[in-house]
């Protein structure tokens, strides 16, 4: 069976938001010359998972819109869990990547590592060298992995608090 969390993320946006609630109102917040006067402020509530998600920056409500679906992208990752399955292409991707545990956040296939890491990290009780031995990596690029985006690690930070361990810095 297909993972269906990692569906999510590779679809195109336009698939994706088909698949959410869309709201727009107008944001409270310090006005200005360049703040939304309009109701321009978007909020997506996706519907198979219940991630919701907002952007409220920008007057433009399109350019708003393009942010929320970034933001739900990576909201979907850092928040469902899913079984752990064999590793996903884009893991494996990633994991054999020269440059790992640096892997650019702009790739495709990097929310879908970051997931499945996370998932990985769940099912181990939130023990990063479990999680980095059943990985094939070592436990120091695993921790430098979560460590580059500070939205990641207080993910695992989550996971790891659930099961009683110390936060990673």
């Amino acid at each position: 069976m297909a993972n269906q969390r990692n569906t999510y993320l590779t679809q195109p946006d336009e698939k994706l938001l088909a698949a959410c609630t869309v709201e727009t109102y107008r944001a409270s917040g310090p006005g200005g010359q360049h703040r939304n006067k309009r109701d321009s402020a978007v909020r997506l509530t996706h519907k198979p998972t219940g991630v919701v998600v907002t952007a409220t920056e920008r007057r433009s409500q399109h350019e708003n819109r393009r942010r929320a679906i970034k933001r739900l992208r990576k909201a979907i990752a850092l928040e469902v869990r899913e079984k752990v399955r064999t590793p996903s292409d884009a893991l494996r991707t990633v994991l054999a990547d020269p440059a790992w545990p640096r892997a650019s956040r702009r790739s495709s296939a990097y929310l879908v590592a970051a997931a499945e890491i996370l998932d990985r990290l769940a099912a181990d009780c939130g023990k990063v060298s479990e999680a980095a031995k059943r990985l094939g990596v070592s436990t120091a690029s695993v921790t430098k992995f979560l460590s580059l985006d500070s939205h990641l690690l207080a993910a695992a930070n989550r996971i790891r608090r659930r099961f009683g361990h110390k936060p990673l810095r």
